[in-house]
């Protein structure tokens, strides 16, 4: 079909069809995370009608539902994000000035830190990024230009050659099925899972030096070698209390294993040893609900806390509240995407019986400051992450399946040792690839957790880098437009684009790019590769507040 006849007579659908099954909007986002929300508010604000799509009962992905605070590069209190993922940044602060008792101290700090932890500059609550991307998303649901279906998964897509026509999602509740018809599908699930629905040329796992090129790729190409997931937790303490769990059914095997990965782990996984990312060195750490603040020996209980009870009048709180995201509970034995149903389902509660095995060891065995073992007064908090088993509702995904796209971010763009080896520039000099098709900006080392295919942490240093909108545009598909982790990334770069604020500015720029095509009626790539058009789009997603470069330093 023509792409202006195809375009004209989509949008001529009104916004439900015959048959309460069938439901018409310009764009449907499939996948409610970080990207979605971000991809449909700027389609919205835009001018178009949304259709957001999500699996769990919570929009907001890893801010959410997988109960990740937003890992963020030093400068983000100043720049190197968009306008919008700053709105959603202030009106998290502004969430807690208005409802919370803060101190005065507290809530007169600019950049206030609810949680205070030492790998988050917002550390906060999931229910509350939730309530403030719910707030953000009101006036168009109320208006009637977005309809948000919870509790849906993408399950088939209809597609003829280049274009995909619908996509079938089920009610994971009643197990109803419905169709939804776009003139663009943007995929922000977390996996990549409309990737295969529709036939899109797509890639998994590591890929070999001889496809990419990049110094640290292996030999051979590794399409079932993932980055691990985890399954967070939050937890509080109770000193003199009692309120350690049933002793997991795999808590035998989780306190005993010793990671079988290359290089080597230091011992059993259950420890306060770790391995330091960068150097695999040794890197101690300490727990103690009691701690505060940084030490040489980093205090886990600080790491990801999202609550500071001393940011709070006193007697508000308890306890501090902490989420789990540690070494000590990332899954590498299988993988839960790209395997069959049962594998997955299987790979799902093993990391599950991981987390909740690190919990009891934290009750019962981890050994303490004073020289006794466990913490019985630690509590789990499902209240926190919305469940009944204290788990978050979906695990952390720090990889999913990647288009094959017009352009691929590779290492030689945006890793320093790669940078200064290309360019045969000094450090103090050398600047990641510039790309004449910025639609965003970024920053975070390649920071690979350990993986399913045996591969220790790979952690390499990287320059503050791009987003290219090539690789937001499929090789062959007209009307999908990846929305998340799953741009042209390799299995390396993915380690750098796929935190909260790069990923905000992949769904941002993806839903001003479906806008801009409805409205001049070209395909997404036709925008890209002509200049004219590709100057007005960024001067026009800049005037909204999308940096497109870093300044000079």
């Amino acid at each position: 079909m023509h792409r202006r006849t195809f375009c004209a007579t989509l949008l001529a659908l009104p916004a439900a069809l015959a048959g309460a099954k069938e439901l018409a909007c310009d764009i449907a986002v499939i996948g409610g995370g970080v990207g979605g929300c971000a991809a449909a508010l700027a389609a919205l604000r835009d001018g178009s009608r949304v259709i957001l799509t999500e699996e769990t009962d919570w929009i907001g992905g890893q801010l959410t539902a997988q109960g990740v605070p937003p890992d963020e590069h030093q400068w983000i209190e100043t720049h190197g994000c968009t306008r919008l993922y700053r709105e959603y940044r202030n009106a998290v602060r502004d969430h807690y000035r208005s409802n919370y008792p803060l101190t005065d101290a507290a809530r007169a700090l600019p950049n206030l830190n609810p949680g205070n932890s030492w790998v988050s500059r917002i550390s906060h609550e999931p229910r509350v990024a939730l309530s403030v991307l719910e707030a953000m998303l009101a006036p168009y649901v109320s208006s009637g230009r977005l309809t948000v279906l919870l509790r849906h998964q993408p399950v088939a897509a209809d597609h003829s050659r280049d274009f995909v026509r619908s996509v079938r999602l089920k009610n994971l509740d009643s197990g109803a099925e419905r169709v939804l018809h776009a003139a663009y599908f943007l995929d922000a699930t977390e996996q990549g899972d409309l990737l295969p629905l529709a036939k899109t040329e797509l890639v998994t796992g590591f890929e070999s030096r001889r496809q990419t090129g990049e110094p640290h790729a292996p030999e051979q190409a590794q399409r079932a070698n993932i980055q691990s997931c985890t399954y967070c937790f939050a937890m509080d303490y109770h000193p003199g209390e009692d309120h350690t769990i049933d002793r997991p059914e795999s808590y035998g095997f989780w306190k005993n294993y010793v990671p079988d990965l290359h290089p080597a782990w230091l011992g059993k996984l259950f420890s306060l040893t770790s391995v330091e990312p960068a150097t695999l060195k040794p890197r101690p750490f300490t727990f103690d609900p009691a701690c505060d603040g940084r030490s040489s020996a980093r205090c886990l209980w600080t790491y990801r806390r999202v609550l500071d009870r001393k940011n709070f009048v006193a007697g508000s709180y308890a306890s501090d509240i902490c989420v789990v995201n540690w070494p000590q509970n990332d899954y590498w034995l299988g993988n839960i995407g790209g395997v069959n149903p049962q594998e997955a389902n299987r790979n799902l509660e093993q990391a599950k019986q991981l987390s909740l095995s690190l919990f009891y060891w934290l009750q019962t065995e981890v050994p303490r400051p004073d020289g006794g073992q466990g913490w019985p007064g630690l509590r789990l908090r499902p209240d926190v992450m919305g469940t009944k088993d204290g788990l978050a509702k979906y695990p952390y995904i720090r990889e999913s399946r990647r288009i094959q796209s017009e352009f691929t971010v590779l290492e030689q763009h945006v890793g320093l040792d790669a940078r200064m080896a290309v360019t045969g520039q000094p450090r103090e000099k050398v600047r990641a690839e510039h790309f004449a098709d910025s639609v965003g900006i970024g920053s975070y080392r390649i920071d690979l957790h350990p993986s399913t295919g045996g591969d220790n942490y790979i952690d390499i240093a990287s320059l503050p880098f791009e987003i290219p909108l090539g690789a937001l545009i499929p090789k062959r598909v007209e009307n999908l437009i990846p929305a998340a982790k799953n741009i042209g990334v390799t299995h390396l770069t993915n380690g750098c684009y796929r935190l909260h604020p790069v990923e905000w500015n992949i769904g941002e720029a993806a839903g001003y790019l479906a806008a801009e095509a409805i409205q001049r009626r070209v395909p997404p790539r036709k925008i890209r590769n002509t200049k004219k058009m590709l100057v007005d789009f960024q001067t026009k997603i800049s005037a909204r507040g999308v940096e497109l470069a870093w300044p000079d330093r």
